[in-house]
């Protein structure tokens, strides 16, 4: 089968750890794989690497009115002949989508990643009732947000929930030990991932002479407004700034704590890392946040925005190693029975190759 790939954002989060991932696992298995990417996007980059097809654009919300980007993705296709195209964001959707349609691929997938409100507009209408043939979706919260502001805009039948996979197999754990407890937190700077609560919460924590660090990795537009507010705060000696993480299974083996203070994830990719690294988790009960922390089990879940609980979590966990050391335990068993790589790729690849 040919199958094309398209996503477009620069940034490297977990839909393109996604995309790449499934790209080099049907190449693997011997199908034909193209990758459409940003030229100076880590997905770009990486797929390069792996001497996929790949072709560079560059699209924004208002591509799907820009003539020459039109004919350069008509032109891809009508060359190629792909029999699946597989999208991520909803730029690439509104221009890619159509043209598939008119170019006659056979399956048109949208991967949603993101558990917001699908807008109800005449536009996503022709979209979703015209163009796609396959909706997959990365968690029962994601799914259910498809559908929440227009329940017949597709099919819910039409709709599977595969969850996104985390290499198991091969892991290396190796156990580290701090002199004071690390709280880690990795995603991109930007507001969803609300690293400001976090920096709040460590606040919290030096006013209690709670002796411990916090490290928060990733790049993003609101680095310095958060550095400036762990400045302002007198928090230099408690809070770090690592930039981008290139190797995230170090990051994760030198912390004891992670914690995520988004304020919605379509499926929390990075949660999955810190379990099968045996971290206890800390984070809000919000949108698919549940369905892999198991409060009390491998975690807690706290009320949204609720800072002063999520210190006392955090705290607790401080003050408590050996519960650290069991949540941990349980969050690597959970993640091997429920976010397997391997389980979740047969899922994907018989979804797209035989449904």
């Amino acid at each position: 089968m040919k199958i094309c790939f398209f996503n477009c954002t620069k940034a490297w989060g977990g839909g393109e750890k996604w995309h790449f991932d499934h790209a080099l696992a049907f190449h693997n298995d011997g199908h034909e794989v193209a990758v459409v990417s940003k030229k100076d996007g880590e997905l770009h980059r990486r797929a390069s690497a792996e001497n996929f097809k790949t072709k560079a654009l560059s699209i924004g919300n208002l591509s799907c009115l820009n003539l020459l980007k039109i004919w350069k993705v008509y032109r891809f296709f009508k060359t190629e002949k792909f029999d699946i195209l597989v999208m991520n964001c909803s730029n690439d959707l509104k221009i890619a989508a159509p043209i598939a349609r008119f170019c006659g691929i056979k399956k048109i997938i949208y991967r949603r990643g993101s558990a917001i409100p699908i807008k109800d507009s005449a536009f996503n209408r022709f979209i979703f009732g015209k163009c796609l043939t396959h909706v997959l979706a990365n968690s029962e919260d994601t799914k259910k947000t498809i559908l929440s502001l227009n329940s017949s805009l597709f099919p819910s039948d039409k709709i599977k929930v595969i969850y996104n996979g985390i290499e198991t197999k091969d892991y290396q754990y190796m156990p580290f030990e701090n002199e004071i407890p690390v709280i880690g937190n990795i995603g991109r700077l930007v507001k969803q991932k609300r690293q400001d609560l976090l920096i709040d919460v460590a606040g919290i924590l030096q006013s209690r002479n709670i002796k411990c660090k916090f490290r928060i990795g990733g790049e993003g537009r609101m680095m310095e407004e958060l550095q400036n507010k762990v400045i302002e705060n007198d928090l230099s000696d408690y809070v770090e700034f690592t930039g981008f993480v290139k190797d995230s299974e170090d990051f994760l083996r030198h912390i004891d704590i992670f914690a995520l203070t988004s304020k919605w994830e379509g499926f929390g990719y990075v949660l999955a890392e810190a379990m099968l690294a045996r971290k206890p988790l800390v984070a809000f009960n919000i949108s698919s946040n549940p369905e892999l922390i198991t409060d009390g089990y491998n975690g807690s879940l706290i009320p949204w925005g609720d800072r002063q609980a999520f210190a006392d979590a955090i705290q607790y966990l401080i003050e408590h190693p050996l519960k650290r050391k069991e949540y941990g335990e349980n969050s690597y068993t959970m993640v091997q029975e429920k976010f397997d790589f391997e389980k979740s790729k047969v899922l994907v690849m018989d979804y797209f190759l035989n449904k």
